[in-house]
């Protein structure tokens, strides 16, 4: 990981953030990225860390709960900032318009550090302002963003820094990223007491997206969330359910019971919940072909596929891809 030594360095100085959103991003990513620094400041007893949410047209922008977070204005307004945080949920290709891209690539160098949270990599990518560079992106986009942008070295961590450009894979990160801030520039203590305010940890940026959480759910049995992590990481190419028993110690008798004591399903029933959501996913947020999505998903066909989905969902993909 490197880090401008600009931003990520101890200093005294008030930093300020530009914060771009983009319409149909989650209020959980923008107050991630917020709230770490007011709780910081709210601790340090003055505003060592100061921002202002801009918007591509200057307007109120829509969040994917049906709320509107005001704007100080369009991208323009960031100007002056220290640094640039460009926070994108869903449609990244409608919202991130041509004049937006050509927008950030002229005012790019006027930024120490740029960073994406979750598509915001996308984005960044698109403008060209991750060449050469490591970066991440939410893991529903892994595959898809790094064939689209060979360019970029595309890893799945949590979080990424290097050089005057960073990324988050979504909200978690986006909060974790912060509190990494924080503590180059304030301390360890400091982000320990952020971090505290919210009754989280923090988590290293190299570790993977969807690895377990240091402290895993208590009423989840560890031989549940060791097989349930399997499952996971092979949506693709599922195993049966023997082998991921015999993986996590355990025989397929006694996994099932746990499964049905933890879950309320059978291993197998899960596992196949996990390809149909996301299957649905892909649907409803790619131009992936059905028969695509069927192979990205574990199904041996497009027909496999539509039976599943329609038992499970009570309507055919073909009928949410047309909505």
């Amino acid at each position: 990981m490197t880090e401008s030594a600009t931003i990520f360095a101890p200093s005294r100085q008030p930093l300020t953030i530009g914060v771009l959103v983009l319409p149909h991003c989650s209020i959980l990513e923008v107050a991630s990225v917020l709230d770490p620094l007011r709780a910081a400041n709210r601790h340090l007893g003055h505003d060592a860390y100061r921002w202002r949410v801009v918007s591509p047209d200057g307007h109120p922008v829509p969040l994917t709960c049906g709320i509107e977070i005001a704007s100080s204005g369009p991208l323009t307004a960031a100007e002056g900032a220290d640094a640039l945080i460009v926070i994108v949920g869903y449609r990244q290709s409608e919202v991130a318009t041509k004049p937006l891209l050509r927008d950030l690539r002229r005012m790019a160098p006027r930024f120490a550090l740029i960073a994406g949270i979750d598509a915001g990599a996308w984005v960044m990518a698109r403008a060209g302002l991750l060449d050469g560079h490591r970066a991440t992106v939410h893991w529903e986009d892994f595959e898809d963003f790094a064939s689209a942008h060979p360019q970029v070295d595309t890893v799945p961590d949590r979080w990424v820094i290097d050089r005057s450009r960073a990324s988050a894979g979504g909200a978690a990160p986006a909060h974790d990223l912060m509190l990494h801030l924080i503590t180059t520039r304030h301390g360890a203590a400091l982000a320990r007491q952020v971090a505290a305010s919210f009754l989280t940890t923090t988590r290293d940026g190299h570790e993977p997206q969807l690895a377990p959480a240091p402290h895993p759910d208590p009423r989840l049995d560890l031989r549940v969330a060791a097989a349930v992590a399997r499952m996971e990481a092979r949506i693709d190419s599922p195993e049966p359910a023997q082998e991921t028993a015999r993986a996590v110690g355990l025989s397929p008798r006694r996994l099932e019971t746990l499964f049905l004591e933890n879950l309320g399903l059978t291993p197998a029933a899960y596992a196949q919940t996990l390809r149909l959501q996301a299957a649905r996913r892909l649907i409803t947020d790619t131009r992936h072909s059905l028969t695509e999505i069927a192979l990205r998903t574990g199904f041996s066909g497009q027909s496999a596929l539509s039976r599943a989905f329609r038992h499970h969902f009570g309507t055919p993909p073909s009928a949410l891809r047309r909505t």
